[in-house]
């Protein structure tokens, strides 16, 4: 099975980044036909780590790298992490280009999290993606259908974007299932 790690903002969070996207050259280009690849509202959400494909037998042995990693944070922290979803950007080009929302607020506690996650499932011998954390949550995948310009318009409007802030109550282990419409199963979470 298909897994990842992450942080779900709050349907209010949600809420305001969706009625932002709404206005972005993107979300008109998908409007009016252009595949775009606008991201589900339902599924945005903050990766700290994608764990890849994992055995069904191995599934516990996650649950417990996930769980010790959310405990060990608690135990440092104390309290939730105060995030809101603001500025944006994009990466990659041509095909591979994605369009983001930045995080902001209590980031460094966000990357201790990821950091633990990411050791728990080294040591673990579980895989994971080593890329680098950086926090961001994809809301759409234009690729080379829409015209650079826009792209760059929309990360400029991007820039200016501040939603409201939230805590990140709960670390939540996911099951992706890919298709024509990518499906999320929340297999379990822990307090933060």
């Amino acid at each position: 099975m298909r897994l990842f790690a992450a942080i779900w903002p709050p349907q209010a969070a949600i809420d305001d980044l969706t009625g932002r996207v709404a206005e972005l050259r993107v979300a008109f280009a998908s409007a009016s036909g252009v595949n775009v690849r606008l991201a589900d509202p339902a599924h945005f959400h903050l990766t700290l780590a994608f764990v890849g494909e994992v055995p069904d037998d191995r599934l516990a042995d996650v649950e417990s790298t996930l769980g010790l990693a959310a405990a060990a944070f608690r135990d440092r922290r104390g309290s939730s992490p105060r995030l809101r979803l603001g500025g944006g950007g994009s990466f990659g080009q041509g095909r591979s280009t994605v369009l983001w929302v930045d995080v902001r607020g209590d980031t460094d506690a966000l990357e201790a999290l990821a950091r633990l996650v990411r050791d728990g499932l080294r040591r673990a011998e579980l895989p994971h993606d080593d890329k680098p954390f950086r926090a961001h949550l994809t809301i759409a995948r234009p690729g080379d259908r829409v015209d650079p310009a826009d792209v760059r318009a929309d990360r400029d409007a991007l820039h200016g974007y501040a939603g409201p802030p939230w805590p990140a109550a709960e670390l939540i282990l996911v099951r992706s299932q890919l298709g024509s419409r990518d499906r999320y199963t929340r297999l379990a979470a822990w307090p933060l």
